[in-house]
């Protein structure tokens, strides 16, 4: 990505929880960052809105006009075929349903715009920036809202058929376990996200669990998140911690599966859950360790993001920049 310095994308990351906007060149070098809350649970055109609203602020940031701009990569949760440019569906985004979400960005923002998965965005922009530059075989991971998952084979993206490829968060780990936004029961975010940690905390708390974890949720059980639990478990809870240590057991289930599967040299963990740190990835490695093949769980090694939360915008934008390049060589 050191060709060309002067060219610069725009790189969206669309997630169920935040919308994130950045001005990139082609070092990964962010002229802007504009991040506002995704309104999930609101109609098509006021989510569409929200997303032109945030490429706005984040040109007026870098003080740069769309003219500059050569292309924009839009990163969305969910299963997606990039050469087509839909978003087939996104669990934690209802209103995107079978959406031409490339062409309406493309049309509304005047741009060459390109689709990817967000998580497939995030495990390029560790590729190409990151904790995976000079790996060609690795899984990027990201523990947050839901689950997702960037599968990079021979240094490509694999993305399968129809570009569905790398929802490991809709793997089933329990087949009578609950169910998943997706429809499916016993997926792999339903027992092992952020999401899963907060219902757990709130079913404990229901059921008259000792915790201080309300005191983190302004008393509201209907506010508890994972960060509720986390920073009730930083000062010693003991539900608290024993549920991040149950959690952390469901990632390390699904972590042997990969392995197992894929055989990758390096896993690559972000998303806002994996912050916890070693209260979740211990228990977590820890299990992995005991259900994976061992001479494939020896040959691998776990890294947090290099970019921490900024993996999908750069990587988005980087994405933006690969398919233009193949655009011009054509």
């Amino acid at each position: 990505m050191s060709e060309d310095l002067e060219l610069l994308t725009l790189g969206i990351d669309l997630g169920g929880s935040k919308i994130l906007t950045a001005v990139v060149d082609t070092r990964g070098e962010m002229f802007s960052n504009d991040e506002s809350a995704t309104p999930a649970t609101k109609e098509r055109e006021a989510l569409i809105q929200s997303i032109l609203d945030s490429a706005d602020r984040a040109l007026k940031q870098a003080n740069v006009a769309m003219s500059r701009i050569c292309a924009i990569g839009v990163g969305a949760a969910g299963i997606s075929n990039p050469e087509a440019g839909i978003l087939f569906t996104s669990p934690n985004l209802p209103a995107l349903r079978n959406v031409l979400l490339r062409d309406i960005m493309q049309e509304r923002l005047g741009k060459k715009t390109f689709l990817i998965n967000d998580a497939d965005a995030a495990a390029l922009g560790e590729f190409y920036f990151g904790a995976a530059r000079g790996v060609g075989n690795f899984i990027y991971i990201t523990l947050s809202t839901g689950i997702g998952g960037g599968v990079v084979i021979d240094g490509k993206i694999y993305t399968g058929a129809i570009g569905a490829a790398g929802e490991v968060g809709h793997m089933t780990i329990d087949v009578n376990g609950p169910v998943c936004n997706c429809g499916n029961r016993g997926c792999w975010e339903t027992l092992a996200s952020g999401t899963a940690l907060a219902r757990e905390a709130k079913n404990r708390i229901k059921e008259g669990g000792k915790t201080s974890i309300l005191e983190y949720a302004d008393g509201d059980i209907e506010k508890v998140t994972a960060q509720s639990v986390h920073s009730a478990a930083e000062q010693g809870d003991r539900l608290a911690k024993e549920l991040i240590v149950r959690i952390g057991g469901y990632v390390g289930v699904g972590l042997a599966n990969l392995i197992n599967i894929f055989n990758p040299e390096l896993i690559v963990i972000g998303g806002g859950l994996s912050t916890i740190g070693d209260m979740l990835l211990k228990p977590a490695f820890k299990v992995a360790g005991e259900r994976a093949f061992k001479e494939a769980f020896q040959a691998v090694r776990f890294a947090s993001a290099g970019l921490g939360r900024n993996s999908g915008v750069l990587g988005a934008a980087a994405y933006a920049f690969q398919e233009m390049k193949k655009l011009s060589t054509k």
